[in-house]
């Protein structure tokens, strides 16, 4: 266990047991991602906490680790940070034959399911705090649900500040949700693309820019980062530059997982074994292993 994210695993002596699970519904997000609602067939997995993950087997074709990318709504379809209604969502991108299977799984498919597995954002422990949630491209997938959650129990936080970025417009996940959050005014919302495009009127560059110009409150400000390794330095350094601890920054790690409970070292990171200890650390721990080059 990280010293600020929780971890929720589930028992070994199930672990290693798929539980079926049936699409419910499925929405294309964009070329290559397609978000799935799963309900239990029979027996119910324990609710995943934002930034943990569940493995999900394609039948005939193999298993992978996808994070957890919505949180659970209410019988009437609001999301709550105390609803339990069993689903699970998760958001696929096709990069190879398991995830494509999983990607192109249609209402009705069937999918083994395992988990949760690893740590969570630890949003318990930044209430009061100021929320500084930044991604970059399918980083928005495992930030989503704390957004979902901080944003449901919003009188429990200070300042809740949002940025997400893509390559291009066409790029961004969840862009109706995007534009609710732009549009709510208990959030400041920094929505951008890399570089200037054709029919595009918002911010452009990188996630790192407004953080850049934004003014933060550092002793009081909890910062929740995913994306690819090389935002994670820069965004993270960036905010420490504002005067944030490195321990009040939590970054989302991902690496090939493949048993999810720190059995077949698949995804070892230095000392971290990131299905257990991660795949959410804070920066104080992530920060070294982050500078060694293909580690």
């Amino acid at each position: 266990m990280t010293d600020h994210a929780t971890r929720d695993a589930a028992p070994q002596s199930s672990a290693m047991v798929p539980l079926p699970y049936r699409v419910h519904s499925r929405v294309e997000e964009n070329r290559d991602c397609a978000t799935l609602c799963l309900e239990p067939l029979k027996e119910a997995l324990r609710t995943p906490q934002p930034g943990q993950f569940m493995m999900l087997y394609a039948f005939g074709v193999g298993e992978v680790a996808i994070s957890v990318s919505g949180y659970p709504t209410a019988t009437d379809g609001t999301i709550t940070p105390t609803a339990t209604d069993e689903t699970i969502t998760l958001t696929i991108r096709a990069v190879g034959a398991v995830s494509r299977a999983l990607h192109d799984a249609q209402v009705g498919t069937v999918i083994g399911v395992r988990g949760p597995f690893g740590t969570s954002w630890g949003l318990a422990e930044a209430v009061g705090r100021d929320l500084v949630m930044v991604c970059g491209g399918v980083g928005l997938c495992p930030l989503r649900p704390a957004v979902q959650h901080a944003r449901a129990d919003r009188e429990n936080y200070g300042r809740m500040l949002v940025v997400a970025g893509a390559r291009s417009q066409a790029e961004f996940l969840f862009a109706d949700e995007l534009d609710e959050w732009a549009a709510d005014p208990r959030i400041e919302t920094h929505i951008t693309i890399d570089a200037p495009a054709q029919g595009w009127s918002g911010e452009v560059g990188f996630v790192t820019e407004p953080l850049r110009w934004l003014k933060l409150n550092p002793g009081r400000t909890t910062a929740f980062l995913c994306g690819p390794p090389a935002m994670l330095r820069l965004a993270s350094e960036g905010l420490i530059a504002k005067g944030l601890a490195a321990s009040d920054i939590r970054v989302s790690l991902e690496l090939n997982m493949q048993c999810g409970i720190g059995w077949c070292g698949h995804c070892q990171l230095g000392p971290l074994l990131l299905c257990r200890d991660g795949p959410v650390v804070s920066y104080d721990i992530a920060r070294p292993l982050l500078r060694v080059k293909e580690l």
